[in-house]
């Protein structure tokens, strides 16, 4: 079959439920998975066959989008600040607006030398080990409580050759961190219940619930602990990141202030929405 026909079947199959884009931007991350071919490959070679062992893998793709899982977790990987990272149903898929987050700190440090950075909730490892990678005289850790999560964060700092330090550690329980940190960051669980009819069935359904939501009555239950043991832990004038709830900006901005960080800085993501927040201790 040739791969533009089934690429028009592809895309009749799914714009139901995707918008055309997505179809189309879907079609192309598994080509080059499945064939090592870009956009552009395709359109100089139209007559491309695809083999039927071929069409029945494609097949099986399509079958998993339509019951609407993320492609990233039927391929098995996602792409972050220039790496690739496995993804599973342990870990979260890594998102632009984290990036975000991880540029800000590579820019605001990169040339500090040694410092000793703390990555807490890390999930895929996908902070850690771009900080680690791009900070290269830091000394990076991170803890998750999830050990199925540390598992692949493990793999993904090894098959991206970065120095990470895991610890399992359920920090909503820990009273200290063992070390004094320059940089604790830290993207927590901050979707409330009440915002669930907000997101797409595709993270709904198939990302992990431990790492998206909390309670609507304590929705900045994670930051004030991790602002807590921040004020015990960094260093004199070491710095606190945090991805936040678009909706609770001045909350969060209230809540660093109660904790007595200085030089606190509210930053909107590429959408236009109350993504992250540094305070300066």
């Amino acid at each position: 079959m040739l791969a533009k026909d089934y690429r028009n079947h592809f895309i009749e199959k799914l714009t139901p439920l995707y918008d055309v884009l997505e179809v189309e931007s879907f079609f192309y991350i598994i080509l080059e998975d499945f064939h090592q071919m870009k956009r552009i490959d395709l359109a100089l070679h139209p007559d491309f066959t695809l083999t039927v062992q071929e069409v029945d893998k494609w097949n099986q793709v399509l079958e998993k989008l339509e019951k609407e899982i993320p492609i990233q977790y039927i391929l098995g990987k996602a792409h972050f600040y220039g790496l690739e990272f496995e993804v599973n149903e342990n870990t979260l898929i890594p998102r632009p607006e984290t990036e975000e987050l991880v540029e800000w700190i590579v820019k605001k440090n990169e040339f500090k030398g040694k410092i000793k950075i703390l990555d807490i909730g890390t999930g895929s490892g996908c902070i850690a080990i771009s900080l680690a990678k791009n900070l290269p005289d830091a000394e990076v850790y991170a803890v998750d409580v999830s050990e199925k999560a540390l598992e692949t964060a493990k793999r993904n700092a090894l098959a991206n050759g970065a120095a990470v330090v895991f610890i399992v550690k359920d920090i909503l329980k820990a009273e200290n961190l063992e070390h004094d940190f320059d940089i604790i960051v830290s993207n927590p669980p901050y979707v409330r219940n009440l915002e669930k009819e907000e997101i797409k069935k595709n993270v709904l359904d198939y990302e992990p619930h431990l790492a998206l939501f909390v309670e609507d009555d304590d929705a900045l239950l994670f930051y004030r602990k991790i602002s807590e043991l921040a004020q015990n832990n960094l260093k004199e004038n070491g710095q606190l990141y945090f991805e936040i709830n678009q909706y609770l900006g001045t909350e969060m901005i209230d809540l660093l202030k109660i904790k007595n960080f200085q030089e606190i800085e509210l930053r909107k993501d590429i959408y236009g929405n109350d993504r992250m927040i540094f305070g300066k201790k």
